[in-house]
């Protein structure tokens, strides 16, 4: 099977640079000016030579089969894609000649590509080896991973019984403590999550400091967060005594790992969204695939640490014959990229939308069997972007002008925003995004008649 499928757009290809002055540099880079000995297989692997500032061209090679896009450079960025890979993408996606098809590798590309997929397949061949089929010195594997997995419940439940403690304490003595207190109380106690190896309930933590003073109302939006937490907490502490799949749920909030745990899902998956978030130290890439055959919604999980940004990267758009195994838990839509079947391919049919009423009641029953969700993902059909009354914000109305969902404060201001009103021009659009407590955040929208989702995020 030719692994390099469908050629991609421009847009396709800049949406995967890791910020705007990536974008900007790869662009530069998308001609045939700079570059030299370029070619590409049938296997998905693309590499060339790029003259920069020194003696020396820069050496990339782009893998566009298994997981995801990879690519390495060269060059000392330690961005990924670096601008590099994202120019040599560029030509390839324009078909420029400087690329030469089906030509061999070079060695120093092909020595690189052939052992990421060594080490890839080895690692599916570790994920799946049978019970008892790991080798005699491995054996003792499970038994003290069974031994650091109590050592670990221990702490956190020792951890969220000092937390109980402390939302006590700041309950009798009112919430008005909590601004003199200042963040550097809510720090200590979500340091004190992290020493718990909870880091799950550290970042709720660190929530309810930016609460107090935060403007009108902060009390009472202060109290539902320590409910929240105070739930989170006593489902912990009662974790054996809840339903499997609300006890997975429990484990994956207070920050344990999640793992698949249901069979594999084969399907077209089409790539609905992709974006970047950071704390600093781990950056997390979140991509929404849509199953055109299952009608299933599914989010795959990336993340990249040092300032090394997440490996699996897909371009919005496009669709990919893969596998997916879903993750447990109640309501969860987390799941794994399983096998692939080639490279991403020219999208087909887009998730139906619905109205507000619809969003509204899709988030309000995953709230039943996960109280702690922040959003769903939801498409919503024939709705038109328009700024909130007050002029401070905007919203989605149905197209009869009835019903408003807020948009996200955090996408106010954002380029993509501006791209969802130009698309609209006053017109119903489709919008797939995240619906949540916080209002929507819109990722992905299409017009009248269009085909490909256009990125928001």
């Amino acid at each position: 099977m030719n692994q390099l499928g469908v050629r991609w757009t421009a847009d396709q290809v800049l949406a995967l640079a890791p910020d705007a002055a990536s974008r900007k540099a790869g662009s530069r880079l998308g001609s045939s000016g700079p570059w030299s000995d370029a070619g590409c297989d049938d296997a998905g692997a693309l590499w060339g030579l790029c003259k920069g500032s020194g003696s020396r061209p820069y050496r990339t090679v782009v893998d566009l089969a298994g997981a995801g896009t990879a690519s390495t450079c060269s060059c000392p960025s330690r961005k990924f894609p670096c601008k590099h890979a994202l120019g040599l993408l560029l030509l390839w996606a324009a078909e420029d000649p400087v690329v030469r098809a089906g030509t061999e590798p070079a060695e120093w590309a092909g020595e690189w590509v052939r052992g990421r997929r060594e080490r890839a397949e080895a690692q599916k061949e570790g994920a799946t080896a049978e019970p008892g089929g790991a080798p005699a010195e491995k054996t003792a594997g499970p038994e003290a991973a069974r031994r650091r997995a109590e050592r670990r419940a221990a702490r956190i439940e020792a951890g969220a019984s000092e937390l109980e403690q402390r939302l006590t304490d700041l309950l009798r003595g009112g919430l008005a403590a909590a601004e003199r207190e200042g963040y550097g109380y809510w720090e200590e106690t979500a340091a004190r999550m992290v020493d718990a190896q909870a880091p799950g309930l550290a970042a709720r933590v660190r929530e309810l400091g930016s609460i107090p003073s935060s403007g009108p109302g902060w009390p009472v939006r202060l109290l539902e967060e320590c409910a929240l937490l105070h739930l989170l907490d006593g489902a912990w502490l009662g974790r054996a005594r809840l339903p499997a799949d609300l006890a997975t749920t429990v484990r994956t909030r207070v920050g344990l790992p999640s793992a698949p745990a249901g069979p594999a899902v084969h399907d077209s998956w089409l790539v609905l969204a992709q974006y970047d978030q950071s704390d600093g130290k781990v950056t997390t890439r979140r991509i929404w695939l849509y199953g055109q055959g299952t009608g299933r919604t599914a989010l795959v999980l990336s993340f990249g640490a040092a300032g090394r940004a997440p490996e699996i990267s897909l371009p919005v758009g496009l669709a990919v014959d893969a596998e997916v195994l879903p993750h447990g838990g109640a309501g969860q839509l987390r799941a794994t990229l399983g096998e692939r079947f080639g490279a991403p391919h020219a999208g087909g049919a887009l998730p139906q939308g619905g109205g507000v009423t619809q969003a509204l009641e899709a988030y309000g029953r995953a709230l039943r069997e996960d109280p702690w969700l922040d959003f769903v993902p939801v498409t919503l059909g024939g709705v038109v972007p328009v700024r909130a009354p007050d002029g401070e914000g905007w919203q989605l109305v149905d197209a009869d002008g009835r019903l408003a969902l807020p948009v996200a404060s955090a996408a106010v201001g954002r380029p993509g925003l501006w791209k969802l009103a130009a698309l609209s021009g006053g017109g119903p659009v489709a919008v797939f995004g995240e619906c949540g407590h916080g209002g929507f955040q819109p990722l992905a929208a299409w017009g009248p008649g269009s085909g490909e989702p256009i990125a928001l995020a």
